[in-house]
């Protein structure tokens, strides 16, 4: 049931916020001269997948989590789309693609190990990754490995259609700060 809403919810968001995405993309290419920021990231079963944000950071700026990078490297426009949670919208392809689902545990680099060693540990990769979550919509953020994990945990083991709409409500109407950067 969930892969069905997944997958219509994405289709029509994306068919609905077309306009916005090429008004992004537009503004971002004179921000940052690339609006798109590709990275690879930690998916179901801990394959790797490519995951589709807009850019909100400098183009030379290391490939780290977000809490380890530095506030300089965001851009003005970046900021904005950071607060407002648009910089995620890309992610809607991913969620067509089936790589993630709307609701699930954030995706984390590779190089996060203390992330990835606690969330094997609690079985989290048997689920697909989403753009938000439980975590995301109570400020829990990648620097608290195991109560992160622990999180995603409990938010997989309570997901209900109810929760799943409740968490994609709450991120919408700005529930949960984004990405912590330093």
């Amino acid at each position: 049931m969930i892969k069905l809403l997944d997958f219509f919810a994405a289709f029509f968001g994306l068919l609905l916020l077309w306009p916005v995405l090429l008004i992004v993309t537009i503004v971002g290419l004179f921000d940052t001269g690339s609006p798109i920021f590709i990275q690879v990231r930690v998916g179901k079963n801990k394959k790797a997948f490519k995951l589709i944000k807009f850019r909100t950071m400098s183009r030379d700026t290391q490939s780290v989590a977000s809490h380890l990078a530095s506030n300089a490297a965001i851009t003005k426009f970046g900021s904005f789309l950071r607060k407002t949670k648009i910089d995620e919208l890309p992610q809607l392809i991913n969620v067509l693609k089936g790589e993630m689902s709307l609701v699930g545990p954030r995706p984390n680099l590779f190089n996060q190990e203390d992330l990835i060693n606690e969330r094997d540990a609690l079985g989290v990769y048997n689920v697909l990754p989403g753009v938000t979550g439980l975590a995301q919509v109570k400020n829990i953020d990648m620097s608290t490995p195991q109560l992160l994990a622990e999180t995603d945990r409990q938010m997989i083991d309570g997901l209900t259609i109810s929760k799943y709409f409740k968490y994609i409500l709450m991120t919408v109407t700005g529930s949960g700060s984004g990405d912590a950067v330093k």
